[in-house]
Order: C-alpha cells, then sequence, then structure tokens
C-alpha cells in the first residue's frame, strides 16, 4: 500500500509541476499585480491593496470622495451578454449540423467532422481577417445583399452583429463536436417511437433529442461561453474598437493604458466569472448524476 502511494505521488510529480508552473504561479503573480499600486512611468510596485479592484466600481471625485461609476459594470455586462448571445446562437445552430452529422453515411462522417474543425487549422487572425474582407465595403456581404434587393448600406463592419458574427464563426466548432458526439450515442428506436406515438418533429426535437443531448449542449455551452468572454480580436477588428469588452479592456491597460495593477484586477474578475459558470455547471453535473442514480 505504501508502495502504491509513493507510485501515485511520484507519477502524479510531472503533472502537478507542469499545473504548478504554468497555471498556479502565473495566477498567483497576476494576483499579487492586481493588489500592486501603478508606477510613476506605467509597470506596478508591489504593495497589498485593493485599490485597482476598488476602481472597477468607484472614481474619485473632485473633493476626494468615492464616486460610484457604472461604466466598467457596463463593459462586465456587454462581456456577459455578448457571450450568452454568441452562446445561444452556437447552441441553435449546432444541433441541425451535429444531426446531419451523425446521421451522414458512414464513409461522409470523417469528412464531415474534418470541414467542421477545418478553421483551427488556420490563425484566429486570419480567421478574422477574411471576415474583414466578407463584410468589408464592395465585399461579399455586400454585393449578396444588394443582389437581392435590398437597399444601401454604409458598411456592415464596425456593428455589433459584425462583431456577433466573427464569435460564433470562431466557437461554433466547439459546439458542434460535442452535440455530435451526444446525437450520436441517441438510439434510433426512440425517435422511431416519437412518430408512433403521432410526434411531430417538433415534437420530437424538443421532448426526445433536446433531452437526451443535454449533456453535450451543456458542455459545448461552457467551451463556448468561457472564451467568448475573454475574446479580444473580434470587438478591436470586426467591432472596430467601438463596444469595449473584458477582453480588451485588460488588452489595453496591459497596453497602451500601462495600468498593469487594475489590468490584473480585471483579469482576476474576468477568472472569478470563469470559474463561478465552471462551479455552477458542476453543481448542475452531480444533481443531475443524483438524480440518475437514485
Amino acid at each position: 500500500m505504501k508502495a502504491l502511494r509513493t507510485f501515485r505521488f511520484w507519477g502524479l510529480a510531472p503533472a502537478w509541476l507542469l499545473m504548478g508552473l504554468t497555471l498556479i504561479i502565473p495566477i498567483g503573480i497576476v494576483a499579487g499585480v492586481s493588489l500592486g499600486d501603478r508606477g510613476p512611468y506605467g509597470g506596478f510596485d508591489w504593495a497589498l491593496n485593493f485599490t485597482s479592484y476598488r476602481e472597477i466600481l468607484f472614481t474619485m471625485g473632485w473633493t476626494d470622495e468615492l464616486e460610484f461609476d457604472p461604466k466598467y459594470l457596463m463593459i462586465i455586462g456587454r462581456t456577459l451578454a455578448y457571450g450568452l448571445a454568441t452562446t445561444a446562437i452556437c447552441m441553435a445552430l449546432s444541433v441541425p449540423v451535429a444531426y446531419v452529422i451523425a446521421n451522414a453515411r458512414e464513409g461522409w462522417k470523417p469528412v464531415l467532422v474534418y470541414l467542421v474543425t477545418l478553421p483551427f487549422w488556420v490563425s484566429m487572425i486570419v480567421r478574422v481577417y477574411a471576415w474583414l474582407i466578407i463584410l468589408g465595403n464592395e465585399g461579399l456581404a455586400e454585393k449578396t445583399w444588394k443582389f437581392f434587393g435590398g437597399g444601401d448600406v454604409d458598411t456592415f463592419l464596425f456593428t455589433p452583429g459584425a462583431m456577433l458574427v466573427g464569435m460564433v464563426y470562431s466557437y461554433i466548432p466547439l459546439m458542434v463536436l460535442p452535440v455530435y458526439a451526444a446525437i450520436e450515442k441517441l438510439d434510433p428506436a426512440l425517435l422511431e417511437a416519437s412518430h408512433d406515438l403521432y410526434g411531430n418533429r417538433w415534437t420530437t426535437l424538443r421532448r426526445v433529442i433536446l433531452p437526451l443531448t443535454w449533456p453535450g449542449l451543456s458542455a459545448g455551452a461552457i467551451l463556448v461561453f468561457v472564451p467568448a468572454i475573454g475574446t479580444v480580436l473580434e470587438p478591436m477588428l470586426l467591432g472596430g474598437g467601438k463596444q469595449m469588452m473584458m477582453g480588451t479592456l485588460i488588452q489595453t491597460q496591459f497596453g497602451g493604458g500601462r495600468n498593469w495593477p487594475f489590468g490584473a484586477a480585471v483579469a482576476m474578475v474576468l477568472m472569478a466569472l470563469v470559474v463561478i459558470v465552471l462551479i455552477l455547471n458542476a453543481r448542475r453535473a452531480a444533481g443531475a448524476a443524483k438524480e440518475a442514480a437514485a
């Protein structure tokens, strides 16, 4: 037994070392920077205060009194709204795509899965710049709009819609794959039973397919929502910097703003939001497992 415990310790030591060097220590450094003071020429000075966190909610007034300022709360709310919208759209689009792949011929399934994951073989910057060309002036989107009788538009770029399109395109493969895995495990007999009981396609989708594929949908929702709320390229390039989000706010503070403690504080708040989402999902999964075992 002692030998087994020793083997487990040394067997897991490389994994713990890797996690410590690449995850725990960097997070600790960011947390330490968030408690520091802004340096006189940028950067930071080591300290122990919550001034940077206070700046998220308050600003210093003319009389040196704290005044509530909701501008950063609006950025947090906008980030969550875009993340939820991206997740909802990806969920709506992934179900039919995954269903088609799951019901394709055996020889076509690997090809279709490869086509879904193909964008991941291209740099994120290249993918976003491709949408700059598509949505730009005299681009494919504008030409298609005019071909079908649409009126004159200034540009499809630098709008919330353009930013949302880029985010959905970037992260939808993360939703399709787990949904496809869940749909492929569906028993066809359950679908036949639904039709035998006079259930139409909408009823079958709502009462059979979606409940049984919910584990895949929830897993995909986490995979999409977490990177969506930290995105940087889409708000900057497709949104034209008009829609500030937490990712761009962090990038700005560590870049031109040269306020590292405040940028680290915003990063820690973003990480806290991610942890809350993961905890809620874990509790939901644990509750579902208990119900299934009961």
